[in-house]
């Protein structure tokens, strides 16, 4: 059997184990994602076999991270293993197809684990439609330290999503987030970066300075945050692998500047920055060179966002008299308006797909997240609590996580996903109080 292998990130390896002829099909198995009820697809997902005793361990944490990833959707349901006929002992070993119908497993996932004397961690999967008898593209093999079998898992959920889909996925990410301890009138924070799932949680500062609005570059590797370290608010830029960070020169004679993000090539940051009572939109290299003023009017502008192909630039303006969303060009210019609704409209955000923006929207004492074509067309709530704030993409375009806060003196802050349909609405798992989630590429 050939394999072709590619290097990755991190000490990771790939390999795809070519199917057997006449046995591999192309697109995605039966599940068409749309906007109405979706009824999820029963899969079973059999532990992986340990092809070593020493790989037991590895092969039951994987096999679950992989089932977890998928229910985790709403777009699956797991078959429970109680439920299984066949039991899977060899990874070479033939499908009994009959014994998963008869279960209604429309999809199976078979896998394989392994470790060496270096503690390498190997895992070999196949995925099978079921009602078809055949294999659903072509088997695959991951490879990493024994430290990076969540994410040896998260790559194999990854593929078995977009197959099945013909979707993007989203599970090997990262979110960088401010985590948050102490009372609410007093509250500690710092940036901290974990999985998408809320494992790994890392922390990149310490509390000795309030810290706002990270942002991920698309690249992965820096992050945009807003710190008062020197008692007003200023842009800063981290990097991720060093764990290092510096003050973004963004303007001498300004006190505040906040709000940053990159635009998708990784060179240009635009930002909000404060001269006297007015805020503007400015941009820069990221490597230094002289700000450019990207706005001019009496009024605050903030919050902007970059649309997939850096040509244009969404953020919140109180122009009108209230906060309403506009659209300009990248370089600055006339802007146009786009949020026409009743109450008041912040942070927006565009899709990575291109087709949308996510929101906040402040209305009759409640918060949303919502979305909206990029012509303001469409709109669409996702949430309502007494505050739902700062929506932030996977991805792959399919989810939105975004911070809630409950409400009183003893309130608290933590992160939600939902899907763009409004379904799958679900607390993120994180260590304490939580807000400002960016989610970052794909790794």
């Amino acid at each position: 059997m050939r394999q072709f292998f590619t290097s990755l990130a991190a000490g990771f390896a790939v390999a795809t184990l070519f199917a057997a002829a006449g046995m591999a099909q192309n697109g995605p198995l039966r599940l068409e994602i749309t906007e109405g009820v979706v009824e999820p697809l029963p899969f079973a997902v059999p532990v992986f076999v340990a092809e070593n005793p020493e790989a037991q361990q590895f092969a039951d944490q994987i096999t679950r991270v992989v089932a977890e990833d998928l229910t985790g959707t709403g777009l699956f349901r797991e078959i429970p293993a109680e439920a299984h006929i066949s039991r899977i002992t060899s990874f070479q070993s033939p499908v009994q197809f009959a014994d998963w119908k008869a279960i209604n497993a429309q999809a199976l996932v078979t896998g394989a684990v392994a470790t060496d004397s270096s503690g390498r961690v190997t895992v070999k999967f196949r995925v099978w439609d079921v009602f078809s008898d055949a294999q659903l593209g072509e088997g695959m093999q991951f490879a990493a330290g024994s430290d990076g079998w969540r994410r040896l898992a998260h790559k194999v959920a990854d593929q078995v999503y977009a197959r099945i889909t013909g979707e993007a996925a989203y599970f090997d990410s990262r979110v960088v987030f401010v985590s948050e301890t102490g009372p609410k009138n007093q509250r500690a924070k710092r940036l901290a970066i974990m999985d998408y799932d809320g494992a790994n949680v890392q922390f990149l500062t310490d509390s000795s300075a309030i810290v706002l609005a990270p942002r991920f570059s698309l690249q992965g590797n820096r992050v945009l945050y807003t710190s008062y370290a020197t008692g007003f608010p200023r842009v800063h830029v981290l990097d991720v692998g060093a764990v290092q960070s510096r003050v973004l020169p963004t303007n001498s004679d300004a006190l505040m500047s906040f709000a940053p993000r990159f635009s998708p090539d990784g060179n240009t940051v635009i930002y909000s920055l404060t001269q006297g009572s007015n805020t503007d939109i400015w941009a820069m290299d990221i490597n230094g060179g002289v700000p450019r003023q990207l706005t001019t009017a009496p009024s605050i502008e903030t919050a902007p966002s970059y649309s997939p192909d850096g040509r244009q630039i969404v953020f919140e303006s109180d122009r009108s008299g209230n906060q309403q969303l506009y659209i300009m060009p990248a370089g600055g210019g006339e802007p146009t308006r786009i949020s026409f609704g009743e109450g008041r409209y912040g942070t927006p955000v565009w899709s990575p797909r291109g087709d949308l923006i996510a929101f906040t929207k402040q209305h009759a004492g409640r918060f949303h997240i919502g979305v909206m074509r990029t012509d303001g067309s469409e709109e669409r709530l996702l949430t309502a609590s007494f505050l739902d704030e700062g929506p932030t993409w996977a991805p792959n375009g399919r989810v939105i996580m975004f911070a809630r806060e409950t409400q009183g003196a003893q309130g608290a802050s933590a992160l939600y996903s939902v899907d763009i349909s409004g379904r799958n609405l679900k607390r993120v798992r994180t260590p304490e109080g939580a807000s400002d989630p960016s989610w970052g590429p794909l790794q």
